[in-house]
């Protein structure tokens, strides 16, 4: 039934569901219940045909069925709200989920007055089939997703969250994002500009557009109202869910639901300066001049980092005698060039911070006490408070710097192999490209023999065809993963040597043409992939067509 797959209708569901604060299996029981107009792409609709001034075709394509579809579950909701329904007629707290009585009304369908220009009709289908599909597609997104079987705490953990938000609000766009969408589908508007628009007077929407923070009062002031007007309609629990979701950074609705059950405080996680210490970090370089007390502010960072009780203790981990520090009689010469050697190595940890920085909290506290002593501030308090005003202008934070390898090895191993390294001295094959980003290291000197030995031929085919290779698979770990992945099960990526690629502007047959007379391996073309080629090193010609 339909051409499309069912998490890309799912898809549609979700964003229609996020625009319009409802709840998103009903989009997808109607799609069930109905199962009509067959649309011109040969999907079908949800039950959804032109009204008033909306024409067939506005409503002819699968994505518009469900906006529409959307919209018209929100009016009905308006509808009903304005004839007398409370909250208990809408939603069943405990089951977390639409009742029977809102159900049956949406079985009736819907048809808009002539002043709803913007609504389409929605047909009547069975009830029987409506609810079973709307219950179904619950239970599916509460399994996938390892929702609680009771949400009654839910409401109660709403209010308590959106009562303690003015209180830990500090602006960072992530929150100002959260809010603004909060009020937006609590005034059932569908776009963030008309969210904005409703906050602020039409005269102050230029000034906003340029600095949003002006949003910040009107925000507060709005949840303030919150508590005191809710009333329990699925679009104000939409509404907080959503706000709750965007404030913890939360990758679904179902995700927000759950944090609220063990957590309904609003404050943020120290984590949440990460990127502003990041940024901070990899400016410190450029911006160090061997001032005295930026060099105690990289060592107590350094102390505090590596967890070393004393000043004496760092030195010596940098490779400096302390005692040579504390003689009186050092030559100034000396001295200086002990300094050099202090910031040489201490800069290298600052280089290396970026890609070692593992979110430990005793490597976060090391780098907050960093920012405290660099800009001489009293308290961690007000070093945290610094780094919040930083994170809120990291539009364009600094671009990181190159991680710092090792020199190579003379051999490679297992052990001691460089993702970013060319396998051969000077070529163009990468680890990285052997290993799928290191998801797919060797387990031991075999394999890593076996890669080295297929990347030098693989080099030679690379220099004849005048073209680079884009790596589609190498090495796979046997035997689970090559099953995964639908490899054959003596498939010779599990050894090492097999190397799937395409080539810019190449056919597989121009390549296995410009390669058979001299490769020593096996040598491979698909029928329904005209351009991916297959090679392996495996040590006499083999070739083949599949």
């Amino acid at each position: 039934m339909g051409t499309l797959l069912p998490n890309q209708r799912n898809y549609h569901y979700l964003i229609e569901a996020e625009r319009t604060g409802i709840d998103k299996p009903i989009l997808a029981a109607l799609y069930q219940a109905h199962a009509s107009p067959t649309l011109t792409n040969g999907e079908t609709g949800l039950g959804i045909s032109p009204a008033n001034r909306i024409p067939l075709e506005e409503v002819d394509t699968f994505p518009a069925q469900v906006e529409y579809c959307a919209n018209v579950i929100r009016s009905l909701t308006e509808s009903l709200i304005a004839k007398g329904w409370e909250g208990i007629d809408f939603w069943n707290a405990s089951h977390g989920c639409y009742t029977d009585k809102f159900l049956q009304s949406v079985a009736g369908g819907y048809a808009p007055a002539t002043s709803e220009t913007t609504i389409a009709r929605l047909e009547a289908c069975e009830f029987d089939a409506l609810q079973q599909a709307y219950l179904a597609d619950l239970e599916t997104d509460r399994k996938t997703q390892k929702l609680p079987q009771n949400l009654a705490y839910l409401e109660q953990a709403l209010i308590s969250i959106i009562e303690q938000i003015p209180k830990c609000y500090t602006g960072l766009p992530h929150q100002r994002d959260a809010l603004l969408e909060m009020v937006r589908i609590w005034q059932k508007l569908d776009t963030r500009e008309t969210a904005i628009a409703f906050l602020v007077p039409t005269e102050q929407l230029v000034v906003v557009s340029e600095d949003e923070s002006q949003l910040d009062v009107p925000l507060q002031q709005f949840v303030r109202q919150i508590a005191g007007n809710y009333l329990g309609y699925p679009y104000q629990r939409e509404a907080l869910i959503r706000m709750t979701q965007l404030w913890r950074q939360l990758s679904s609705r179902e995700a927000a639901i759950s944090s609220l059950e063990i957590n309904t405080s609003p404050e943020e996680n120290l984590s949440i300066i990460d990127p502003a210490l990041m940024a901070f970090v990899q400016c410190l370089s450029s911006s160090y001049q061997g001032q005295g007390s930026q060099r105690n502010a990289l060592t107590e960072a350094f102390r505090l980092w590596y967890q070393l009780g004393s000043r004496a203790t760092v030195l010596e981990k940098l490779g400096i005698d302390p005692e040579q520090l504390k003689t009186k009689t050092a030559d100034r010469t000396e001295l200086l060039n002990l300094a050099t050697q202090l910031d040489r190595e201490l800069l290298k940890f600052v280089r290396r911070i970026p890609v070692e920085y593992q979110e430990l909290e005793q490597q976060r506290q090391a780098l907050i006490r960093l920012v405290q002593l660099w800009r001489s501030l009293p308290t961690n308090n007000q070093t945290i408070s610094t780094l919040l005003e930083d994170q809120k202008h990291l539009d364009t934070p600094p671009q990181p710097g190159a991680i710092i390898v090792p020199r190579r090895p003379e051999c490679w191993t297992a052990s001691n192999i460089q993702l970013f390294a060319p396998i051969i001295p000077n070529g163009n094959f990468t680890w990285a490209e052997a290993t799928q980003g290191g998801t797919q290291m060797p387990l031991n000197q075999a394999t890593v023999d076996a890669i080295i030995r297929i990347a030098k031929l693989a080099q030679r085919a690379r220099d004849r065809l005048g073209r680079p290779f884009l790596i589609t698979s190498w090495y796979h770990q046997p035997p689970e993963l090559n099953q995964a992945v639908s490899g054959a099960p003596n498939s010779r990526h599990t050894i090492g040597d097999a190397i799937n690629f395409v080539c810019e502007d190449l056919t597989s047959n121009q390549i296995y043409w410009s390669l058979d007379p001299w490769w020593p391996g096996g040598l491979g073309r698909y029928q329904k992939f005209p351009y991916l080629s297959y090679i392996d090193a495996r040590g006499y010609r083999v070739r083949w067509l599949k």
